[in-house]
């Protein structure tokens, strides 16, 4: 799971793909490698996503800065696990799950390791497709089409695009540019209602299969 930029709305697409395929009877768990903006004490995107789903999840290492892992880590003078470290997390997390959902960190090349290791690498490690949240707005088809041309060059799958947050009245740019995702290539999985983070956990449940008609056709689940 990665995104064109940060706050694009990956953690809300997250607990809705969780959601769904547990509507399919699978056992879903949610790995996030590297959460940043949070201290120990407070709950992160991984603690938004079980509220919302109902599912479990867990950090790769949590810094309390507010910026990318790399540059927040030197602020605390902190060890970033290593591929190896989120390789070996992911294969554990397999063992008890049907489905493991990996949450990026901001967009696809972000730097994750001290190694400069991202979630492209890290997808291209476990030949694992790639879902990418983008935005509607302004400026997405291209944040989107660069995001597309960096998986083709490292030979990864996308497994389908989903807007992270379609407003209640979209204004012309965003009905056109939504126009051209489902004309596009890459599917577009579907679309997710902006404000659906605030839904109670029976609600969003309840929901979240009918914002992503595409998901179970690419998943080979129809």
């Amino acid at each position: 799971m990665s995104g064109t930029d940060t706050d694009v709305g990956k953690t809300i697409v997250t607990a809705a793909i969780s959601a769904t395929w547990r509507s399919r009877g699978k056992t879903v768990v949610v790995y996030k490698p590297t959460q940043t903006g949070v201290t120990d004490d407070q709950p992160g995107d991984v603690a938004v996503i079980s509220q919302l789903a109902d599912v479990p999840g867990y950090d790769g290492v949590r810094l309390q800065a507010a910026m990318a892992p790399r540059p927040a880590a030197v602020l605390e003078d902190a060890t970033l696990p290593t591929l190896d470290d989120h390789i070996a997390r992911i294969h554990g997390l397999q063992e008890s799950s049907d489905v493991v959902l990996v949450e990026g960190a901001g967009g696809l090349l972000v730097e994750l390791t001290e190694a400069g290791d991202t979630i492209a690498t890290l997808a291209g490690v476990l030949d694992a497709p790639v879902v990418v949240v983008v935005r509607s707005a302004l400026g997405t088809l291209n944040h989107t089409a660069l995001t597309l041309e960096a998986l083709q060059a490292r030979g990864i799958r996308p497994l389908g695009l989903v807007i992270g947050s379609w407003p209640v009245e979209p204004s012309l740019v965003e009905t056109s540019n939504r126009a051209d995702f489902e004309a596009g290539s890459v599917a577009l999985l579907g679309a997710i209602p902006a404000g659906a983070g605030a839904l109670s956990r029976d609600d969003f449940v309840t929901r979240a299969p009918g914002w992503l008609p595409g998901l179970p056709a690419v998943s080979g689940q129809e």
